[in-house]
């Protein structure tokens, strides 16, 4: 089922979805589900490619993605009880993408009472070869678990969500660059220093963020942030050296720990690798924490 809170906004994240390759119209009458379908989804890893671009294309549901074998570049299972919502596979000789199928809406509906009859459901394993990973939603609830994996680079792009990203285990290659854009939501990214970037980029709008560098830091990283009105929450684990440059408009900062001060620069000393910071903050509030 959606979940309920995600449909009350899914309206507002229609054009944001519009752009990530989705159609949405809004409907005039009631939407006619039918039984629920549950489609299997065993795609192959594509032959001779190096890296492989692997995209989703997500409307509004949930998305569960988790580590598997190198049996499959992804398995898993699509369950949906609306026709339109049909997974779409399209492969080329580098590549995989997946898309769910067009919502094509026309007009007003109720709804809340479409969130309890729409099911939209997707489960899937990710082979732990090297891959450059994309994923687009609207407005969804998302349990990621990509500890474990290859991932060269990673895109995120979301509406009105609610997400759960963890590197749980090491990423087993250095990721070149992780970005996440998301709108109106909550979002908590955990281990994030098992995720082995160099560069990272967040870019959100109002909603609540937490991101736990947790995990083995086996480099310096540059992490960019920018937000409009929300509250951020920054963990960097005991032993490693962080220096955060922020400007914070009418932002206020809390912190944990031995934070030192000078200006708008707030600095810890560790005797690991250094996470450098640059925050830029509409308004909200800023809390580091050290531990």
């Amino acid at each position: 089922m959606f979940p309920k809170s995600l449909f009350i906004i899914l309206i507002v994240t229609m054009m944001v979805t519009m752009g990530c390759g989705f159609t949405f119209k809004i409907p005039v009458t009631d939407i006619e589900t039918g039984p629920t379908v549950i489609e299997e989804i065993e795609i192959p890893i594509p032959e001779g490619a190096e890296t492989v671009d692997l995209a989703f294309g997500f409307g509004a549901g949930e998305m569960r993605l988790s580590p598997g074998d190198k049996d499959a570049l992804v398995r898993g299972t699509a369950k949906y009880n609306f026709d339109d919502f049909k997974p779409e596979i399209i492969t080329s000789d580098d590549g995989v993408r997946i898309n769910t199928g067009d919502l094509e809406l026309t007009g007003f509906p109720n709804f809340g009472d479409i969130g309890k009859k729409l099911v939209n459901d997707w489960d899937f394993e990710l082979a732990p070869v090297p891959m450059n990973l994309k994923v687009e939603a609207g407005a969804y609830q998302g349990r990621m678990e990509l500890g474990g994996l290859a991932i060269e680079s990673l895109r995120v792009i979301g509406g009105a969500s609610d997400v759960k990203l963890a590197f749980s285990e090491p990423n087993l290659i250095p990721m070149s660059s992780f970005r996440y854009d998301t709108g109106a939501s909550s979002v908590s990214l955990e281990g994030l220093a098992n995720a082995n970037f160099d560069k990272m980029r967040f870019e959100g709008g109002a909603g609540e963020f937490t991101l736990d560098f947790s995990g083995e830091l086996q480099r310096d990283a540059t992490i960019t942030i920018d937000s409009g009105l929300s509250s951020i929450k920054i963990i960097v684990p005991r032993g490693v050296s962080a220096r955060v440059f922020y400007d914070g408009g009418l932002s206020n900062v809390d912190v944990q720990g031995n934070w030192e001060k000078t200006g708008n620069v707030y600095s810890i000393t560790g005797d690991s690798y250094q996470l450098t910071f640059n925050i830029n903050m509409g308004a909200g509030n800023l809390e580091l924490v050290s531990r």
